[in-house]
């Protein structure tokens, strides 16, 4: 057999003759099919998911348009840095191009909030005017002194109305909705002529023009991730809490009023994970119960998960003041068709246990009526389906929870 010994400068030679060919084929603009090609599919694997579907055609064809031009262009700069030895620098170069293809979206705490958004959006891009030109003929010479001594500075113009057909949406969601308000909620502050950008916001990406800042829904938020809190015992070795087992779990199933449990913010539902540095997975009711009635009246240390079998959801009241559901002793009985509650995606069969942020477990229907009338005109409900909710308060009386239970409107 015959082994062909090609020169190192000929072999160079000859990839180069190989990609100018490629490059030649190929209309500016595209990509050709080249190692680069296949080095911008598995950046954009990694950096960029969805830019390449599954089962799309390497070819120069699947790369005119969208994310994965955009990807090409960015893989030379990570290649760049890849080669410069800088990993933490390339891998944001991926982040960045990531978030530059859009694929982030915007959190809205009710969908009222994405519809008002989106026409303010829509308004705002129609109002969007072009920077007054100077009249045809016009000196474009400045002014001489005589001219500069009569010239007075503008005045800052009033802040502009913003939107003021916002009422056109009453028709579709039933809301009394006003221009300033909307700007309040959303924290909009004149920048030019016709520019706004929203106020830094606690909410992060939250996005609420008709929601707002509402207390409630802060009150409601349930918090992701874990926290630790510090126990006391009151004067009767007690802290005011009942905790069960469920799935291998414990979790809180009363916090009695003004006990110990309450001033350190526990609620029904929350998961403990620790107690004094104790894993709790796997305990039964009994053992925890042994374990706090063992720990120290002056501290103890719990690991805690925001009610995991719960989530909240933020409806508006229409002009009537009603947000759109029935409920039934405690339970979400049925929906009201075109209402807040069937637009935010309530659902029946399950139990409501916080009217902003507030426990009504234990509590009358009629009660109940009375904290959602009260409330205002954003709702935040906190929910749980209606099978764990009864297998989480199995073995408490009613007496117990309607007597016990914490029902004060927490702190934020």
């Amino acid at each position: 057999m015959m082994v062909t010994v090609v020169p190192k400068a000929a072999r160079h030679r000859s990839s180069a003759g190989n990609e100018a060919a490629l490059q030649a084929r190929h209309l500016p603009g595209q990509v050709p099919p080249s190692s680069a090609r296949d080095v911008t599919q598995v950046f954009c694997s990694l950096f960029l998911p969805g830019a390449f579907p599954r089962g799309a055609s390497s070819s120069a064809d699947a790369s005119q348009d969208g994310p994965p031009r955009a990807a090409a262009v960015a893989v030379i700069k990570w290649k760049e840095t890849k080669k410069a030895g800088s990993e933490p620098l390339a891998r944001s170069l991926g982040q960045v191009a990531f978030a530059e293809t859009g694929t982030m979206s915007t959190l809205y705490p009710s969908l009222e909030d994405m519809k008002v958004d989106q026409v303010l959006k829509v308004q705002g891009n129609a109002g969007m005017g072009a920077p007054a030109s100077a009249p045809t003929g016009a000196p474009l010479s400045a002014p001489g002194p005589a001219a500069k001594e009569k010239m007075v500075p503008p005045k800052a113009a009033d802040p502009p109305v913003l939107y003021p057909n916002l009422a056109d949406l009453n028709d579709y969601m039933g809301l009394s909705l006003s221009s300033e308000e909307v700007q309040k909620n959303l924290g909009l502050v004149p920048v030019g002529r016709n520019d706004v950008v929203p106020a830094p916001s606690a909410h992060g990406t939250m996005v609420a023009p008709v929601t707002g800042n509402d207390l409630g829904m802060r009150r409601a938020e349930i918090r992701p991730g874990l926290r630790e809190i510090h126990l006391c015992k009151d004067e009767h070795g007690k802290t005011g809490l009942k905790l069960r087992n469920i799935d291998k779990g414990l979790f809180v199933q009363l916090v009695k009023a003004n006990s110990p449990a309450s001033l350190v913010g526990l609620r029904f539902g929350d998961q403990i994970l620790q107690i004094d540095g104790k894993d709790c997975t796997g305990w039964s009711t009994d053992k925890a119960k042994r374990a706090l009635k063992k720990a120290s009246p002056e501290k103890i240390v719990m690991v805690i998960r925001d009610r995991p079998f719960q989530r909240t959801v933020t409806m508006h009241k229409d002009s009537t003041g009603h947000v759109g559901f029935v409920i039934k002793k405690g339970q979400i009985h049925s929906l009201v068709k075109g209402s807040s509650a069937v637009r935010n995606g309530l659902l029946t069969n399950h139990y409501i246990c916080e009217v902003n942020g507030q426990n009504v477990i234990g509590l009358k229907d009629k009660e109940i009526t009375e904290i959602l009338a009260n409330a205002g005109g954003v709702i935040t409900l906190t929910i749980i389906p209606t099978v764990i909710y009864e297998h989480m308060i199995k073995k408490l009386s009613s007496g117990l929870v309607k007597s016990s239970m914490d029902h004060s409107v927490p702190d934020v």
